[in-house]
């Protein structure tokens, strides 16, 4: 009964990011990064520090793929790549030191950014996302 909830939810999640906007899926990505980062800071705080890596490398992931995303033909997407690639940077550096507050002030950028974007799109401007 467990696998079957579980595949099901599988399948609404995949569907959802299929037929999502390009606008929702960066909100997507931007709340999957934020929750990676929490529990990342979670698992350092608790000495989980395996569990910490692995949440640090796929908040990474995330912004690898926020990065790929970037609509280059706008002059603020060159300004985005700079600011995503220093928050990989900075993500590395928490993963080597297992430090919270470089994960904190990574979080606290992410957080402003996603509640930006979020305010751009209710306006209808999603375009600087492919």
């Amino acid at each position: 009964m467990y696998s079957t909830g579980v595949n099901a939810y599988n399948q609404y999640r995949t569907t959802a990011v299929q037929t999502a906007r390009p606008g929702k899926l960066l909100l997507m990505l931007y709340d999957g990064l934020i929750l990676s980062l929490k529990q990342a800071r979670q698992c350092i705080e608790q000495g989980i520090l395996s569990e910490a890596h692995h949440h640090l490398i796929k908040a990474q992931e995330i912004i690898t793929e926020l990065m790929c995303t970037l609509n280059m033909d706008y002059e603020i997407s060159a300004n985005l790549y700079q600011l995503y690639d220093y928050f990989k940077r900075r993500l590395i550096q928490a993963n080597i030191r297992k430090d919270a507050r470089v994960i904190d002030e990574v979080l606290s950028f992410v957080t402003e950014l996603r509640d930006t974007w979020e305010s751009v799109i209710r306006q209808g401007v999603d375009s600087l996302a492919r």
